[in-house]
């Protein structure tokens, strides 16, 4: 019997949905060229064989998430992936901070108390840790517990993920949990259409639909999965 779920591939979508009902709550300083000029700097202290360990570089996708950090307060927490470095920026970890992290091999941990980030190189790794920060902020929320109230009520967490972790069954127990629980997080879905360097919708047999509540936005990047596309000798 044959399976009836067939392979297709996501609409076309030109700029970021699912941002209607969010306030901006942040003026971006940060432009396209001062997010770029800062990858091309980490690709070539990486072929000069400054950084010795992985690291995932992007672009194409600089105006999208300029546009969404204006809805991410200071004071969010934020949950990535490998691929990283334009949400550190964004998110007001210093260029000489982030660039030494980087150089030090934690380009794909990227960690920070303040501003409060925290990255991970496991697909999906990220999720169930941004679900318990939600439902520690919700437990603080609560004005009955009077509990660091007025500091956190307005507070949220934002998980990105890739079009592939979307995929994954962690993604939809921890949507699922933080909707029926009206937990204060927000997933972003980074859609390259890439399962590491193969499609994702070959690879995951179709593509599933993105649900109202979740930030989304499709890009190219110029560059490969890992590295620059030059072998490096160290």
């Amino acid at each position: 019997k044959k399976n009836s779920f067939k392979k297709m591939k996501r609409a076309l979508v030109t700029g970021v949905t699912g941002l209607d009902d969010l306030k901006k709550v942040r003026e971006v300083k940060l432009i396209p060229s001062d997010l770029m000029s800062f990858e091309e700097e980490v690709k070539t202290r990486y072929e000069n064989a400054e950084i010795k360990a992985p690291t995932h570089l992007t672009s194409g996708n600089e105006e999208q998430l300029i546009k969404i950090f204006q809805y991410v307060h200071p004071n969010d927490w934020i949950f990535c992936s490998w691929r990283n470095h334009y949400h550190a920026l964004l998110h007001g970890i210093p260029r000489e901070t982030l660039m030494d992290l980087i150089v030090r091999g934690k380009s794909m941990s990227v960690y920070s108390k303040n501003p409060k980030m925290y990255c991970s190189s496991i697909v999906g790794g990220t999720i169930p840790i941004a679900l318990g920060v939600a439902k520690a902020l919700k437990m603080k929320q609560d004005k009955f517990l009077k509990k660091n109230y007025d500091k956190d009520k307005d507070r949220k967490v934002w998980c990105f993920i890739g079009d592939m972790t979307f995929e994954t069954g962690i993604f939809y127990e921890a949507y699922k949990y933080a909707t029926n629980f009206k937990l204060p997080l927000q997933f972003v879905v980074e859609d390259n259409n890439l399962s590491t360097n193969t499609p994702t919708d070959e690879t995951w047999k179709g593509k599933r639909d993105i649900p109202s509540d979740v930030i989304y936005y499709q890009y190219t990047s110029k560059y490969p999965h890992h590295g620059t596309g030059n072998w490096i000798l160290f």
